[in-house]
Parts: C-alpha cells; sequence; structure tokens
C-alpha cells in the first residue's frame, strides 16, 4: 500500500512494468515495457482479487509496450529496443490479435514496416493512427492504416515533418530524430499529434487520404523536455476548447525543474495559445533526476479532473474547471516494488466504473478508487 489524499487502493497486480494499460469489459491489458514480457491480459471484473487470464511474449531486442482493443481487435506495437539481440528476420510494426476471447487472443497478422518499429499509435476499430518508422524517412512519421479487414492492413495515407522525407530530398533542421511524430490521438475529424523536440501539430483528416496541416506549437526551445501527448477535451471548458499538454520528463538540464502539464486553448485552432500550467508543489526546486516529472495524462476524459501519471510522484488527479489555475485536488504515491529505489508510474487510464489504473514502467499494476 502508498499513501494518498482522496484516493485509496483496491487492488494491486505484481506484473512487469509497462508502457500502457488500457481496460474494456472488465479485462485490462498492458502493455509490457521490456521482453520477454510482451502483452499481459488481466479480469478485473473483481478488482480486489484480478486474475491474468493470458500472456504473450516479445523477443529479446524488442518490446510492445503499447496497446489498444476495439471491436474485439487487439494491437500492440512491435519495436526495436535493441536490434542486436533480436533474432534475424524479425521487423518491426503491429501485431494484430482477435480477442472476442480475452483469454484466448489469436493472432491474425503481423503487420511490418522498415527500421525501428511501430512506437505509439491510437484506435478507433477501424482505422489506426500510427507513429512509424519508413524507409526514406528520418525518425517516425505518421501512418493512417485501414484495418477494417484486420487481416488484410492497407496504408491509407502519411505525413511528416518537412525535413523527414531524406530520400525525397528533404534535409532536417535539427539532430537524429529530435523531431518525428510521437503520439496522434483522433478526435473527430482531427489528429492532435505531439512531435517531441517539434512541439505538437494538429491535422486535418476529412479527407484521411490527405492528411493537411492546421496548426502547429512548439515550446522547445526554450523548454527542454520533448512533447509527449496532445489530448483534447472532448466538451469545452467556460466556452473554450482545450488541448491538455503533457511533456515527458526525460530530457532536462541544470536550469529546469522537471516537466509540467500545459493548458492549451485551441477555440481557434489555427492559432493555438498555451495559457495554463500545473507543477507539482513538490518540484518547483531544481536538480532532480530525470523521470520525476510529468509523462502520461489519462486519455478517455470524463469531466474536468483528469488522472496523470507523473513518474516519481504517482497519480496526481488534476481539476481544470478553471484553465487558467489548474489545481490538484487528489494524489496516490505507491510504494515502490521490493528492490526498486523509487515508483515511475508511466500510464494511466479509467474504467466504465470510475476506478483508475495506475502503471508503473517498472512493475506494478495498481487499482484505486476516488473517494
Amino acid at each position: 500500500m502508498g499513501e494518498g489524499q482522496g484516493i485509496r487502493e483496491v487492488g494491486y497486480i505484481d506484473c512487469s512494468g509497462g508502457g500502457q494499460v488500457v481496460v474494456e469489459k472488465n479485462i485490462a491489458y498492458v502493455g509490457n515495457m521490456r521482453s520477454p514480457d510482451g502483452t499481459s491480459i488481466f479480469d478485473v471484473s473483481d478488482p480486489r482479487q484480478p486474475k491474468e487470464i493470458s500472456r504473450l511474449g516479445m523477443v529479446l531486442g524488442a518490446h510492445s509496450h503499447k496497446v489498444r482493443v476495439a471491436n474485439e481487435i487487439m494491437l500492440v506495437n512491435r519495436e526495436f529496443v535493441s536490434p542486436q539481440f533480436a533474432p534475424a528476420g524479425f521487423k518491426g510494426g503491429l501485431g494484430i490479435y482477435d480477442v472476442s476471447k480475452p483469454a484466448n487472443p489469436k493472432l491474425i497478422l503481423e503487420w511490418e514496416t522498415a527500421g525501428k518499429g511501430v512506437h505509439r499509435f491510437d484506435f478507433d476499430g477501424s482505422f489506426a493512427y500510427i507513429s512509424s518508422t519508413e524507409e526514406g524517412y528520418v525518425g517516425h512519421i505518421m501512418k493512417i492504416l485501414d484495418l477494417r479487414n484486420p487481416a488484410k492492413p492497407t496504408e491509407v495515407s502519411r505525413w511528416w515533418i518537412p525535413g523527414q522525407w531524406t530520400a525525397g530530398g528533404e534535409q532536417p533542421t535539427w539532430n537524429g530524430a529530435d523531431k518525428r511524430i510521437h503520439h496522434p490521438l483522433r478526435m473527430g475529424n482531427r489528429l492532435y499529434t505531439s512531435c517531441w523536440l517539434g512541439g505538437l501539430r494538429i491535422l486535418d483528416i476529412e479527407d484521411m487520404s490527405r492528411p493537411k496541416l492546421v496548426s502547429e506549437l512548439c515550446w522547445s526551445p526554450p523548454f527542454p523536455w520533448p512533447t509527449h501527448t496532445a489530448l483534447p477535451v472532448p466538451f469545452p471548458v467556460r466556452g473554450r476548447q482545450l488541448m491538455i499538454v503533457a511533456d515527458e520528463d526525460v530530457a532536462r538540464t541544470d536550469d529546469h525543474p522537471p516537466s509540467f502539464m500545459w493548458m492549451v486553448d485551441i477555440t481557434d485552432e489555427r492559432h493555438p495559445i498555451p495559457f495554463g500550467s500545473f507543477q507539482v508543489d513538490a518540484e518547483d526546486g531544481r536538480n532532480r533526476p530525470a523521470f520525476t516529472g510529468c509523462h502520461q495524462p489519462c486519455e478517455k476524459i470524463t469531466g474536468t479532473e483528469i488522472p496523470v501519471a507523473w513518474f516519481a510522484h504517482g497519480l496526481r488527479v488534476v481539476d481544470f474547471s478553471n484553465p487558467h489555475q489548474p489545481k490538484e485536488v487528489a494524489w496516490y504515491q505507491p510504494q515502490p516494488a521490493v528492490g526498486i529505489p523509487r515508483i515511475q508510474s508511466n500510464d494511466v487510464t479509467v474504467d466504465d466504473r470510475g476506478l483508475i489504473y495506475l502503471l508503473d514502467r517498472v512493475r506494478g499494476l495498481h487499482i484505486l478508487e476516488r473517494v
């Protein structure tokens, strides 16, 4: 058990650390961070006694730390971490599974791509919006895949930051893959797309075959943190359309505190305006190690309180009903697993019962409830 305010622990799963957790119909799917573990599936009908019902592995040298489920189809990423250890012939991409029976996931297809593979993605049951490497490009680009027939995925379109397509004669103005597509999220006919040290882009996908740039926003520099997630709020707040933007606390200088969460006004989506931010009170100082600050908000927004996975500070529940001044209204700090020096809360989601699932990137999944 950990400690907290306004949150209590209901259950705990002593599982391998993970990058993402999703819950559908009382089944929790965990994308594990490190091989040989790939994807773990748990029955959480009784959250006090969760049960593992299935497990998929992953080859050495790669991981499948992201997972999405819709229409009884599960997608998991396949991404190289240490290619020199991977088996000959292994390629990155997506694993596509039938999970109509979650205890017995059936592989439909291994969709492959060149290079490192797929990192993050969104999936609506028909189309996947992925960050993927591809021959001739520097870093991950955005692709839309048609998965209405999951046995025969087809590429609908791709979009990239000008400068990524080196095979087409473009020249990046940045180092390596500093600017790349990190995490596309769909709402309506828009993709809200984080671009690492390239900030974020809003893309118009009314015509999916021809994504078009609506606007862009970047604050690196002066801030050193990469932009991890650009999450649109699906309802207006005080008459405004909002986007919650999380920077990831993996890059730092001694002159900056750990990364924080931004509030961005996108009422005029062609001119996004950052106008509010949130930071954990204890992190006003400097000289903190990496993986201390902000990482990932809950992507299922059900109201103006949003749970956020805050690395070494566990779960923070932030009220943005006044988006000028988002404030913390609850928190939970798990105990680190045995032998682990500190927690690394990596992802968070909620289920239809309002339970909160907090996943550590090193070990453990905590099932929590608001009190």
